[in-house]
C-alpha cells in the first residue's frame, strides 16, 4: 500500500538552501530543486539567472501530510529565509530570488494566505512581509548539478556559510522534525 503524497512548491533565495533543510524533514518523501511562476517553457540556470524569464528559483517537495502538513511546512520556509526582502535574499538579488508560495489547490492557497498574516502579525518581522502566492505555477526541475548541492558540496564555501548556518538554525528551531 502506498502513501498519499502531497506536493508544495516554494521559493525564498536559492534553491539549495531551501533544499538542504527540506530534505532533512520527517515526513519529506522528496525536495527537487527547479524553476516557477515565469514564462518560458524548460528554462535552463543560465536563463533564470539573467532574470528574464520571470522564473523563481524553487523547491517542489513531495511529503507524507499525514507525518507533516502544509502549515508546518510553511511555519519552516518561514523560519530559513527572510519573506521581508522584495526579490531578494541577502546577496542573491533579483526576481528569481522571490520569497513565494505556489499552492497547488485552494486548501493550500487558503493555509498560504493565512500562514504569511499570521506571520506578519507575529511581530516577528520588522516589516511587511512580500511573500507572493502564485497559485498554478508551472514547476521545471533545475538541472542534475543543482539537485542534492549541499549534500554533494558540503565543503564548498557557500554551503558553509549560507546553507550551514539555515540548516543549523532549523534544527535547533524544528528539533523534532529536522534530523541532522
Amino acid at each position: 500500500m502506498s502513501k498519499q503524497l502531497h506536493t508544495a512548491v516554494v521559493g525564498g533565495g536559492c534553491f539549495w538552501c531551501l533544499e538542504a533543510v527540506f530534505q532533512r524533514l520527517a515526513g519529506v518523501h522528496e525536495v527537487v530543486s527547479g524553476y516557477a511562476g515565469g514564462q518560458r517553457a524548460n528554462p535552463t540556470y543560465q536563463q533564470v539567472c539573467s532574470g528574464a524569464t520571470g522564473h523563481a528559483e524553487v523547491v517542489r517537495i513531495r511529503f507524507d501530510p499525514e507525518v507533516i502538513s502544509f502549515g508546518k511546512l510553511l511555519e519552516v520556509f518561514f523560519s530559513i529565509h527572510d519573506p521581508t526582502q522584495l526579490n531578494r535574499q541577502g546577496h542573491d538579488i533579483g526576481t528569481q530570488y522571490r520569497s513565494t508560495i505556489m499552492p497547488q489547490d485552494a486548501e493550500q492557497e487558503r493555509i498560504a494566505l493565512e500562514a504569511i498574516e499570521w506571520e506578519d502579525n507575529s511581530g516577528v518581522w520588522r516589516q511587511p512581509l512580500v511573500t507572493a502566492v502564485e497559485p498554478g505555477a508551472t514547476f521545471w526541475p533545475a538541472e542534475t548539478e543543482h539537485q542534492d548541492f549541499f549534500t554533494r558540496n558540503t565543503f564548498q564555501p557557500y554551503c558553509q556559510f549560507v546553507i550551514a548556518p539555515k540548516l543549523k538554525h532549523a534544527q535547533a528551531t524544528f528539533p523534532e522534525q529536522v534530523t541532522p
